[in-house]
């Protein structure tokens, strides 16, 4: 599919904004930025286009009213930064889209959310019951009280997460870089500007580096997780310069700026499968031989434990957890039947002999095709 397509197509959108598009080298909101943003994105919906938009910027703008000239490094502090910062933020927001009679609602995620099947069809549910009511949302992570996202989490992948929950046609990433280059453009003048990318490779990884700014929490690394995330579950994903004026509306109207990752998939990946391949976190480890990795991969069989020489981590049935092949690459993750006491016993023997050596059966599989996504 052409990229003219790809938007002309897209319904349903994603649109995370970082921190540097989102305010000024003192740290406070670019208000003429948002503002032009903010009209872009009312001009999308207003064509009928549904759109979920991912916003960083809480802890950058609590750091210009707090005067913190740093990222804050200890957690507490941040949390304060995030809080302060997120109120100003949504101010801004809910101000301006009334300019254009827009109704913004504010949703919270943690990887918690993300992570339990019940709080993620409850966070689905949230998040198309707005939709429907023509409300715009805007998501962010809740850092005023996470932990682990804080340290670790970032929105690109947040918006990687929020396009596989809500399903939606296209992610767009608006950062303050033009793209995805072969290199750091600036360290490198040789790096050039890709403007297409069909698949994810080795080769695309390794030109991905970290970020060095102050304020934003990833980098190009984290852009490129995210794509692998998405074009995986069938949808596209666009990296463009947030700071270019109507940005939005020159990526609709056709113009070839910004890096676009295509789709790897024919279809869409189903929503339970999105849910089980694309969680931050798992439960345990399943390692397999090769005729197991074979009967997965290539026959489209389930997880039987005559196949399996190893298990690590905690976990129970319904549990997902990453299966890996006998060189620690994983290969697939899914949701597995038996405790991690119960698979150390069984794994390895044949699945007539899963009822003789615990004294009850479950399932004859492991993990059944059904709950696995091959990654």
């Amino acid at each position: 599919m052409k990229r003219g397509e790809i938007f002309n197509q897209a319904k349903r959108i994603v649109i995370k904004v970082g921190t540097n598009v989102l305010t000024k080298k003192n740290n406070a909101l670019n208000l003429k930025r948002v503002e032009n943003m903010v009209k872009d994105i009312a001009l999308l919906r207003k064509k009928g286009k549904e759109v979920f938009l991912v916003s960083s910027g809480a802890i950058g703008a609590g750091m210009g009213r707090l005067h913190l000239k740093r990222r804050p490094q200890i957690i507490p502090l941040q949390q304060a930064a995030a809080a302060v910062g997120q109120s100003q933020l949504m101010f801004v927001y809910d101000k301006l889209f009334r300019r254009y009679r827009q109704v913004v609602g504010q949703v919270l995620l943690t990887q918690e959310a993300l992570t339990d099947r019940k709080r993620y069809l409850n966070a689905r549910n949230t998040l198309m019951t707005l939709i429907s009511l023509n409300v715009l949302p805007v998501i962010n992570e809740n850092d005023t009280v996470a932990v682990d996202e804080i340290k670790v989490g970032d929105n690109d992948i947040l918006s990687a997460l929020v396009a596989n929950l809500v399903e939606a046609d296209l992610l767009i990433i608006l950062s303050d870089i033009d793209g995805f280059y072969t290199g750091d453009p600036k360290k490198d003048k040789k790096a050039r500007l890709i403007l297409e990318v069909e698949k994810i490779t080795a080769q695309v990884e390794s030109m991905a580096s970290g970020t060095t700014t102050e304020t934003a929490a990833g980098g190009m690394q984290t852009k490129i997780q995210a794509a692998k995330m998405v074009t995986r579950a069938g949808e596209a994903m666009i990296i463009a310069n947030g700071t270019k004026h109507n940005i939005l509306s020159k990526l609709f109207a056709g113009e070839k700026t910004g890096t676009l990752f295509l789709t790897e998939m024919q279809d869409k990946m189903a929503s339970r499968k999105r849910w089980i391949a694309f969680r931050l976190s798992v439960k345990g480890v399943i390692l397999l031989d090769k005729g197991a990795r074979e009967a997965l991969v290539s026959r489209g069989k389930s997880l039987l434990p005559s196949g399996i020489f190893g298990c690590k981590g905690k976990f129970q049935p319904g549990d997902v957890v990453s299966i890996q092949d006998d060189k620690g690459r994983e290969i697939a993750r899914g949701m597995i039947n038996y405790s991690h006491d119960e698979l150390e016993k069984i794994k390895g023997k044949k699945t007539q002999e899963i009822e003789k050596i615990l004294g009850y059966k479950y399932y004859d599989e492991i993990v059944h095709r059904n709950n696995m996504v091959i990654l």
